[in-house]
């Protein structure tokens, strides 16, 4: 999406998030509900750089170790990167592993920029996932030159644990997949959700159309003994959400995935700016066009990432400034946001800054990347 900069890190950021959290507060149109989970957290503490050997920059996804296997440990954070080392989109092929014990960060995978199995080549999306079978699977819409102009189908990517290529999934419903997974993951089976977003989509124009073609697919994976997961199955079970190529942020569209309660699954639709669920999302046998609305507008400004909190609610990372908000689910009402991004470098500050977000295994924080400065950031 937006290019990333290097910036000398800021102790005092956290400090200022909190700061700002409570002057939001006390701004009109802002609830704070005593049960809201945001309410609770108050530290913010960077991690590490996300950036490898090879430069690497715009953190994406972030998925959490489920299991101990090959070059990973339970409850590692791994992030991929979607721009190469000289800032072009949809050209980074690197997955780093942060290890929450150690504090250190390695390379888990490094891809080939070609790959004649994925339509296009490589560049890494919020879409990616590990599952207990050891085996990572990650999202690619690649471009030649970092923009839409030469923008690839991509494909998803399987690798081992020890970050080794196994496997490449194709299909023509698989097109820019774009937004991070949901999974339920039975072990020797597995069922993902993935939003695709490069139908149709070309060169951004000045006012480039909004195009209603992105989607959310279910794809039913089969883990054979000693196997790579393969697809047996896919169903496209939501249809019709805007997308758009845009020279900025390289494609607007569907991102944010969460499994809710009563096999709900929630879709951050960007274009839109709105939450919508998908109901019967693991079984039903066809498309629910763009599902019911959840919540729309109000503090969402063009809402990203999506996360189950423990408490059942909905947090959600804006795309236009640096902000996580809170939403109940079951009435829609949003409760809270917190500034967790505050660089005025961007306006408002941390426009265009947060991307992956993923809760602790414990669910007592969340971590988030910041992609002004590369770096990986836990909530507490």
């Amino acid at each position: 999406m937006r290019p990333a900069y290097f910036r000398r890190p800021d102790p005092f950021r956290g400090a200022r998030a909190a700061l700002f959290a409570g002057l939001l507060a006390a701004l009109p149109g802002i609830a704070i509900a005593d049960d809201g989970y945001l309410d609770g957290i108050h530290h913010h503490t960077t991690l590490a750089s996300t950036v490898p050997d090879n430069g690497d920059q715009n953190p994406y996804a972030i998925a959490i170790a489920p299991v101990s296997a090959g070059k990973i440990q339970k409850d590692d954070v791994l992030v991929d990167n979607f721009n190469d080392k000289n800032n072009l989109q949809g050209l980074g092929t690197t997955i780093v592993d942060y290890n929450p014990t150690s504090k250190k960060l390695s390379l888990f995978a490094a891809l080939p920029r070609h790959l004649d199995a994925c339509p296009g080549g490589v560049g890494l999306t919020t879409a990616m996932t590990m599952l207990q079978s050891g085996f990572v699977i990650v999202g690619s819409l690649p471009s030649n030159d970092g923009t839409t102009v030469t923008k690839g189908q991509g494909c998803l990517i399987v690798l081992d644990a020890q970050g080794k290529l196994a496997g490449v999934i194709t299909s023509p419903h698989i097109n820019g997949p774009w937004g991070n997974m949901a999974v339920i993951d039975n072990g020797t089976t597995a069922i993902l959700f993935v939003s695709n977003t490069g139908f149709g989509v070309g060169a951004p124009a000045d006012e480039t159309p909004v195009i209603k073609q992105a989607s959310v697919l279910r794809l039913e994976i089969a883990i054979p003994p000693g196997k790579p997961p393969a697809m047996i199955r896919e169903t496209v079970i939501a249809s019709g959400f805007g997308e758009q190529a845009d020279k900025g942020v390289f494609i607007i569209g569907p991102t944010g995935l969460a499994l809710g309660t009563g096999g709900v699954l929630y879709v951050s639709d960007a274009i839109d700016n709105r939450i919508v669920a998908i109901n019967d999302a693991a079984t039903r046998n066809g498309s629910a066009g763009t599902g019911r609305e959840v919540s729309k507008d109000g503090l969402l400004k063009r809402p990203l990432a999506l996360a189950l909190a423990p408490n059942g609610h909905l947090l959600v990372t804006n795309a236009l400034n640096g902000q996580v908000v809170e939403i109940d689910p079951q009435s829609g009402k949003q409760l809270y946001a917190q500034w967790i991004d505050t660089d005025k470098a961007q306006t408002p500050p941390g426009n265009g800054d947060l991307f992956g977000i993923a809760m602790t295994p414990r669910g007592d924080g969340f971590y988030y990347v910041e992609d002004d400065m590369n770096t990986l950031v836990l909530a507490r």
